[in-house]
């Protein structure tokens, strides 16, 4: 699971760790939840459905309605899975259950982790890279099955809420990478982060990125050289850049003296496309 405060580059995160996993040889599918497609189309892809973007790196954006559709197709008969499906009174109920649409995606994400999978004719999956929600909704993902079976108790329900809990609160076939930008508010949720997923999953994160690093340009007797030149629009750009380079390394100390895991960092960039992406995921590689 990929996760972190909106904005701070996940899915480019998620994407890198997909084209890394992929280049080692193993079948990765990069899911994106509630409809998006970003990763798809970055890499070149056509659509939300389950398709391969390069050799051995697939994508999935799951929907929520769609995926509750196929819920009901493997568990009830088909005429009464089809008369649900089809009622826009239960599917309002069901858009309005706090939480299902989190049970939904993390039921869909544990089947493509599954070696014997649900879809018919799906092929397994060696890893399965989920670009979840932004920080809190991201661990409300995580948490849903069990919520779900502690307040169902007996049935269907709660038995496959404990099976889904079982896969993502195991620290052996579930990590959590935590991306942030070296920024007081994006360091802050990570830092909160490690108690929230420690308190109400049992996980830990595993490896945070500190991604959007700007380099560090100028030696300090250049920046001597700066502070004594006349001013003018090219010198302020330049300070203000020098400026911003050592406040964000003044937030990468502070994550590295709070985060519990590894702190690795990615460049600035100003696009997404498939070079650039490939880009990140060689030093992303070179990092783990």
């Amino acid at each position: 699971m990929v996760t972190g405060k909106g904005g701070v580059g996940k899915t480019t995160v998620a994407a890198a760790l997909g084209l890394v996993a992929a280049r080692r040889g193993q079948r990765t599918i990069v899911a994106e939840v509630a409809r998006r497609d970003d990763v798809s189309r970055a890499l070149g892809g056509e659509g939300i459905q389950e398709e391969e973007l390069a050799p051995g790196l697939h994508h999935l954006s799951i929907d929520p309605e769609r995926a509750m559709e196929l819920y009901l197709t493997d568990q009830l008969p088909s005429a009464l899975a089809e008369l649900l499906a089809s009622s826009r009174t239960f599917s309002y109920m069901a858009a309005a259950t706090p939480g299902m649409r989190e049970l939904l995606t993390v039921g869909k994400v544990w089947e493509l982790a599954q070696e014997d999978r649900r879809t018919p004719g799906a092929e397994p999956y060696d890893l399965v890279v989920l670009d979840a929600p932004a920080t809190g909704h991201g661990v409300a993902v995580l948490s849903a099955p069990r919520t779900f079976a502690q307040a169902a108790r007996v049935g269907r329900v709660a038995r496959q809420g404990r099976t889904i809990d079982a896969m993502v609160s195991d620290p052996q076939r579930t990590g959590v990478v935590a991306v942030a930008r070296p920024e007081e508010m994006p360091v802050n949720e990570t830092l909160a982060l490690q108690d929230a997923l420690r308190d109400d999953i049992g996980l830990e994160v595993g490896l945070v990125v500190c991604n959007g690093m700007i380099s560090q340009r100028f030696t300090g007797a250049d920046v001597r050289a700066l502070d004594a030149a006349p001013d003018g629009p090219e010198l302020r750009a330049a300070r203000h850049t020098h400026a911003r380079a050592r406040a964000q390394r003044t937030q990468l100390q502070r994550l590295r003296r709070g985060a519990r895991a590894p702190v690795t960092t990615l460049p600035f960039v100003f696009d997404e496309a498939p070079a650039t992406l490939a880009r990140l995921a060689r030093e992303l590689e070179r990092a783990l």
